[in-house]
């Protein structure tokens, strides 16, 4: 890996701008735009008027989401605000799922994959699963007519309810079956919630012949985590698991598998716990590649982290040193851990490499004047 002399970060910004992406590790509610989210708690204050009740939250206190400081506290809360106040309809899943996919297209994201929840839509924002999937499944059509971005969604397990309850998300997904459904995955926080616990519900997914990932080695949660995930969940790609770096031969091992990493520079955990002078020299995203693992890098949770698709890859070059050889290696990953069929990735390969090579010209030739 070598770093380019890159002193010209506004042509940079331009190229990695302009270049074809997929984004394969998103949060459908990490995606609300900071006006949908007041409009969202606006409603929610009406709503509760009407019953002579507080307001479940303040535009202040929705403000305070969008604060991301020097060290960030993460974003769980903001996430369980919307499913226990905010998303009371069908329409308001359809709202934030459309606005997601437009934002992303306009970073020249070509093919989407992000993650929802049922089980908080079902129990809190009391939408049961076939309204939701219905109302969303509306919006990644919507958006693809209007931007021609592919929207494609993975429900995934709320590892912080019952193994009980992902069996139930699973089953709901198996019952109500949508082309637009790839697989499953699972998220929130890791601590205390081992993989092992939705052994059940992943065998039920595998044999229902759905697509697997997980987050694993996540939040500073042992690299074990990611062992489990892949060798007792069966995963197909792993979502961060940045502590594998800990135990090199099982990084090869994975590296040996092809099994496709998606990274986010903006992970709360590193930011809040690393140096802010060694954040980026400590970060385990820079040693993935030296360890032949395969990495793609993406948003995760993009408005409250305020980054987009562009900011990512530019953080991969800024902060963590990765030359334009390398991202053209990420980009290929990408494609290579994307769930779509292999006409259409043999196609897009072809057509990314092309894309990015004719768009890199002008660059590499700004950067030798």
């Amino acid at each position: 890996m070598t770093t380019p002399a890159l002193d010209t970060p506004s042509t940079l910004q331009d190229f990695l701008h302009a270049i074809p992406k997929v984004e394969i590790h998103c949060h459908l509610l990490g995606t609300v735009r900071h006006t949908t989210f007041r409009a969202l708690a606006a409603k929610a204050a009406q709503r509760a008027g009407e019953h002579d009740a507080p307001a479940p939250l303040t535009q202040d206190e929705v403000d305070v989401f969008y604060a991301r400081g020097e060290k960030p506290v993460g974003v769980l809360k903001a996430l369980r605000a919307l499913d226990a106040h905010l998303l009371a309809t069908p329409d308001d899943l359809y709202r934030i799922t459309y606005e997601y996919l437009e934002d992303a297209a306009r970073h020249n994201v070509r093919h989407a994959e992000f993650f929802w929840n049922p089980t908080g839509t079902a129990r809190d924002s009391n939408i049961p699963y076939p309204v939701a999937l219905a109302a969303i499944v509306r919006a990644i059509e919507d958006a693809q007519a209007d931007h021609g971005i592919a929207g494609w969604l993975i429900p995934s397990i709320d590892r912080e309810a019952s193994p009980q309850d992902a069996v139930d998300m699973v089953q709901w997904v198996i019952d109500h079956r949508q082309d637009r459904v790839l697989g499953i995955g699972i998220d929130y926080s890791e601590v205390d919630r081992p993989p092992e616990l939705f052994a059940p519900a992943y065998a039920m997914a595998r044999k229902a012949g759905l697509k697997t990932t997980a987050h694993a080695g996540e939040f500073g949660m042992p690299w074990t985590n990611v062992r489990t995930a892949v060798e007792l969940l069966k995963v197909d790609r792993i979502d961060h698991g940045y502590t594998i770096v800990d135990q090199p031969d099982f990084a090869r091992q994975c590296a040996e598998r092809g099994i496709i990493f998606t990274v986010v520079p903006t992970n709360s955990y590193y930011l809040r716990t690393l140096p802010k002078d060694r954040w980026a020299l400590d970060h385990p995203i820079r040693r993935m590649p030296g360890l032949g693992l395969r990495i793609h890098p993406n948003t995760d949770d993009p408005t409250l982290h305020k980054v987009t698709p562009t900011q990512a890859w530019m953080m991969m070059v800024r902060d963590f040193g990765f030359s334009i050889d390398d991202l053209r290696g990420f980009m290929r990953n990408g494609l290579d851990g994307a769930w779509m069929d292999d006409g259409t990735r043999q196609r897009w390969q072809r057509e990314f490499a092309q894309a990015f090579d004719a768009l890199r010209l002008p660059l590499d030739a700004r950067l030798r004047s």
